[in-house]
């Protein structure tokens, strides 16, 4: 299940960033930047600053969201937006007893397709521990005997029980690295993202659009949705691209441009 976390923020971020519009649009020095800037001005500076197209006072402030219950299909577009930091955990380095994988909504809704995908990840997981059994095993003899001719010894009942639990988690890790390559794109992944605020702005133009494929549309959202709570004036036309000016679509519009501009309109 998609679990999204607004885990850190700049802090008072609509200030920074209209401290960073009022340094760019009068005479005050960095001592005067918050002097008198209270909530009302702070609104007016962040309304001019998407009224003139001057964005890049809003990079200074930036968001961190812990994501999981995601599938790699979904990250491989995410990291696509490359103005942004990612800490994904790692399947060459973690070894998956049991993977979880997101089912796609039109197969779950299909009993004979879910039969079907759900028999194929079955599968996949016995491979995959298959295969790290093998090479596990086969690494393991590699590595000891390496390590007893380094040594001059002759038996392996010779090295120490330390070493030996060292050597053969060298070997398991080599393993894993090797196997994964049989997981699916469905496997289940968490992920650390961290954005400026104009990436993010950009991320969700892209991202919640009606042609976003469903998974990161439905992430995009509870994103904004995170965001907005903490910064509701620097995200209030925030959205797909249509928000806020015609569908950058062409011919492939999806034809509700008034029912989305409704659905993103802050309350």
């Amino acid at each position: 299940m998609l679990k999204v976390k607004l885990i850190e923020h700049t802090p008072s971020p609509e200030k920074v960033v209209a401290s960073a519009a009022k340094l760019c649009y009068s005479q005050v020095g960095v001592d005067e930047i918050l002097e008198n800037l209270d909530e009302e001005k702070t609104q007016k500076f962040l309304d001019m600053l998407m009224t003139y197209g001057h964005h890049s006072p809003i990079e200074h402030v930036s968001f961190t969201f812990a994501i999981e219950g995601v599938s790699r299909s979904l990250t491989h577009q995410l990291v696509r937006h490359r103005v942004a930091s990612y800490s994904q955990q790692s399947q060459r380095y973690v070894r998956l007893e049991q993977f979880e994988y997101i089912i796609p909504p039109n197969i779950e809704e299909n009993e004979k397709a879910k039969e079907i995908f759900m028999r194929s990840m079955s599968r996949v997981q016995e491979e995959y521990n298959q295969l790290v059994d093998i090479l596990c095993t086969e690494e393991l003899d590699n590595l000891v005997k390496e390590y007893l001719d380094a040594k001059g010894l002759v038996n392996p009942e010779e090295i120490e029980e330390k070493q030996y639990r060292n050597i053969k988690s060298k070997a398991e890790k080599k393993a894993i690295e090797d196997a994964r390559y049989v997981f699916p794109n469905a496997c289940e992944t968490k992920i650390i993202a961290t954005m400026n605020a104009r990436e993010l702005i950009h991320f969700f133009n892209h991202r919640c659009c009606n042609r976003a494929q469903w998974e990161i549309r439905q992430m995009a959202k509870e994103m904004l949705v995170q965001a907005r709570k903490v910064a509701p004036v620097l995200f209030k036309y925030a959205g797909p691209s249509c928000v806020n000016g015609p569908c950058p679509e062409g011919g492939m519009c999806c034809g509700k441009m008034l029912d989305i501009r409704k659905e993103y309109e802050i309350k």
